[in-house]
């Protein structure tokens, strides 16, 4: 019960876009009272690593002038080595699977109860829809004590970005077991590649307190907030290719991404279940 009237609150009386935008705010601005002592609480409530970062002196105002510009840190590279195998796919970032397995029916599976439409995933664009019928799909959430970043999981060239402006409803697991298409609803990005495991779309999802999501190649997409879907096609521009484990994108704190493969092309490693915990680099599926 007290799960459910947590989530009326947040669908219907909380302001999610104001919040949000607060949340910016904040973790942009270079003057922030008490900032130090909030980052190290921060880090000791969510069990950051900070050993691992690469700049990782978060009080060093000359690296880390915001407290996002913490929150999105680069790490070591020995703290997530990268899958070598050709025929090895790697996770896109730190989280924890919330789903996979094959997409059918034109829907992908997001709780018990609860589906949600490719097509309506995708921007509404049937055609990019018609590459990933009876594909696969894996979601992976990353908590506010995740990296943030996100890295393309199989080398590709870059064909179609979609932005799809949408709610900031939070993802947390039980937003997700309750509340309908919660993915086709809220702000995301999509990417859609070219590689040698066919079509592969990298979707980034926003969600309350993770209103912008970046790109390496196209930089802050959001903010501000569009008004409808817009899609950039890279078929005819400069090639942007980027090698596997290569850097994608980043979100301000924690959200969700959700990769999509075609039909016959990938499969998903037995030993990965729901709730499993993966990091970024490690394999989470094989080419068939």
């Amino acid at each position: 019960m007290r799960k459910s009237l947590k989530v009326l609150v947040f669908e219907y009386i909380v302001p999610l876009r104001l919040l949000s935008g607060i949340t910016y705010f904040l973790m942009h601005a270079r003057h922030f009272p008490f900032r130090d002592r909030f980052m190290a609480f921060m880090i000791k409530r969510h069990h950051i690593k900070v050993e691992e970062a690469l700049e990782p002196d978060y009080t060093d105002r000359s690296i880390h002038p915001t407290i996002n510009s913490f929150f999105v840190r680069a790490l070591k590279p020995e703290a997530r080595p990268i899958a070598e195998g050709e025929q090895q796919l790697c996770s896109p970032a730190d989280g924890t699977v919330s789903q996979l397995g094959k997409i059918t029916d034109g829907k992908l599976f997001q709780a018990k109860g609860h589906s949600f439409s490719l097509t309506e995933l995708l921007g509404g664009s049937e055609l990019h829809a018609r590459a990933f019928e009876d594909g696969h799909f894996s979601t992976i959430y990353l908590s506010p004590s995740d990296y943030h970043r996100v890295h393309i999981p199989f080398a590709g060239t870059l064909k179609h970005m979609i932005h799809i402006p949408g709610r900031l409803q939070s993802v947390a697991p039980i937003f997700i077991e309750q509340v309908p298409g919660l993915f086709a609803r809220n702000e995301r990005v999509v990417s859609i590649f070219d590689t040698a495991a066919g079509p592969m779309a990298v979707i980034l999802v926003g969600a309350v307190n993770v209103g912008s999501i970046e790109t390496v190649w196209a930089g802050r997409i959001t903010p501000p907030y569009g008004s409808k879907v817009t899609e950039t096609n890279y078929e005819n521009k400069d090639v942007i290719q980027l090698d596997k484990g290569a850097e994608l994108g980043r979100f301000n704190m924690g959200s969700t991404v959700i990769l999509l493969f075609a039909k016959n092309k990938v499969e998903w490693l037995s030993s990965l279940a729901h709730a499993d915990k993966v990091q970024m680099g490690e394999v989470i599926a094989e080419l068939v």
